[in-house]
């Protein structure tokens, strides 16, 4: 994660139910079984984000996840914080996220009509396991290109994201997942996509 100061879900109103297990130990050998998993499980969900099936993504969510983007700000190292207090990208429950994807089939969704083109490229994986056999906090790196239309200049979008994957009846969900944007102000239009 790119932040000095680990985000936490308990600094949201919507957080404070989310899980908050933590990793354990250094970071999974790349052919662990559970490192091979979690890594499927986020190529896949790339994939998803990419074809633009919410709906299906929806499906992959725990219905307690906790999907935070703080705002980013620049600061000095020792002030205690770099992410904006009360402010939020993303600040979202199952309940929110379903109320996003709904919208776009409303035909008033114009930040996506048309849809933007999208690559979620994903790197630098690392899975740590936790005291729960049934959780797995996975780090990654997103590189987002994002174009729309046929007149503005693409967009890219670099984030660093800490995920909690949860084994519930024999599928793995995310039951939370903390983002940090690399940079203080996001130069794309809009916010309108999932990270």
């Amino acid at each position: 994660m790119s932040t000095y100061i680990p985000i936490d879900s308990a600094s949201s109103p919507l957080g404070q139910a989310a899980s908050t297990t933590t990793a354990v130990g250094a970071s999974l050998a790349f052919d662990d079984q559970r490192h091979l998993t979690a890594h499927r499980w986020l190529v896949e969900e790339s994939y998803l984000l990419d074809q633009q099936d919410y709906d299906a993504w929806l499906d992959t969510l725990a219905e307690d996840i906790h999907y935070f983007m703080p705002i980013r700000v620049t600061t000095a190292l020792g002030t205690g914080y770099d992410t904006a207090k009360d402010m939020a990208h993303f600040d979202e429950d199952k309940y929110s996220l379903s109320r996003r994807v709904a919208r776009f089939d409303t035909g008033h969704a114009w930040a996506e009509d048309p849809p933007s083109r999208l690559r979620h490229h994903l790197s630098n994986v690392r899975t740590f396991a936790t005291e729960n056999e049934n959780e797995l906090v996975v780090e990654s790196a997103v590189l987002l290109f994002r174009s729309r239309g046929d007149v503005l200049e693409p967009s890219l979008l670099s984030v660093g994201r800490v995920d909690l994957l949860r084994l519930e009846d024999g599928v793995w969900r995310l039951a939370r997942r903390h983002i940090a944007a690399d940079e203080s102000v996001l130069r794309m239009q809009n916010l309108a996509v999932f990270l």
